[in-house]
């Protein structure tokens, strides 16, 4: 059911899609899809959690690296696959900066347990490096995270691999030589 939404979503704008359309497209009645969500709005929200789901799924096989990868690879592997997911999945980037556009489903609502927004998904990227990653300091790891969410928010040409590992495996220098 979440296909056929996805797909649809796709096609056009959310508040074109149809529960009909959907259902029809999932293979089950129009019931069943109300059955399972509630409504519209449930429906959107479960699109919303699985693109934040998928989204944290890429961080995990990022932070997976074959043995022999060093902390800055799999770092640099966190931020190009933030970037790369950013791009190419509206909800993602919805998610990632906050910038919701009426075009899509609406996220679930600020304090509910469902809730996930730009800070909630960062701090969740950040923490699954720093628990892949023990050795690494939790600054670096959100360094990366962070770092990646500037290209996602002003999008200009980004750094190859090796320029995002120079970045993150580089010693920590504070601005103005603190």
């Amino acid at each position: 059911m979440l296909e056929a939404a996805e797909a649809a979503l796709s096609a056009r704008p959310w508040p074109a899609v149809r529960m009909v359309e959907v259902a029809t497209s999932a293979g089950v009645s129009r019931q069943t899809l109300y059955n399972e969500f509630g409504g519209k709005d449930g429906l959107g929200r479960a699109l919303v959690r699985r693109a934040a789901d998928r989204y944290l799924d890429g961080v995990d096989r990022a932070l997976a690296a074959p043995p022999g990868h060093t902390a800055a690879e799999r770092l640099a592997a966190v931020a190009e696959w933030t970037v790369r997911a950013a791009r190419a999945q509206v909800l993602v980037r919805a998610l990632l900066t906050g910038a919701w556009d009426p075009a899509l489903p609406a996220p679930p609502p600020a304090g509910s347990r469902h809730a996930v927004g730009p800070g909630e998904l960062a701090r969740a990227a950040r923490d699954r490096a720093a628990a892949a990653l023990p050795q690494e300091p939790a600054r670096r790891c959100e360094l990366a995270v962070r770092l990646a969410l500037s290209y996602v928010v002003a999008p200009g040409e980004e750094p190859g691999e090796r320029e995002l590992m120079r970045l993150l495996s580089g010693p920590s220098r504070r601005v103005g030589g603190r």
